[in-house]
């Protein structure tokens, strides 16, 4: 299984945790608490945690499409939700 973290820096974690973690509900399993949160993305699992630093996230997949699938989906929602921050890439870390 291959891995991808990241990390975005804000003082909104929990709020972008929460958001992303309902949206998804409408179509995939999901479970979250204020400060973690689990998502069922077809390509492989996402891992959210929200801190005082921000929304730290990481995505697995089995292969490289997977992975740059499950990496696309968490970055393009976050970039539309966080559109008043000016967030507009990512900076994913592979495992």
């Amino acid at each position: 299984m291959q891995t991808a973290t990241a990390h975005f820096e804000t003082d909104q974690g929990s709020k972008y945790l929460q958001q992303l973690l309902k949206h998804f509900a409408h179509k995939i399993e999901v479970n979250y608490t204020e400060t973690e949160g689990r998502a069922a993305l077809p390509p492989g699992p996402a891992e959210l945690r929200a801190d005082a630093t921000g929304l730290h996230m990481q995505v697995s997949a089995e292969s490289d499409e997977g992975l740059d699938r499950a990496k696309h989906i968490i970055e393009d929602h976050l970039v539309r939700f966080a559109f008043r921050e000016n967030l507009e890439k990512l900076d994913w870390q592979e495992a």
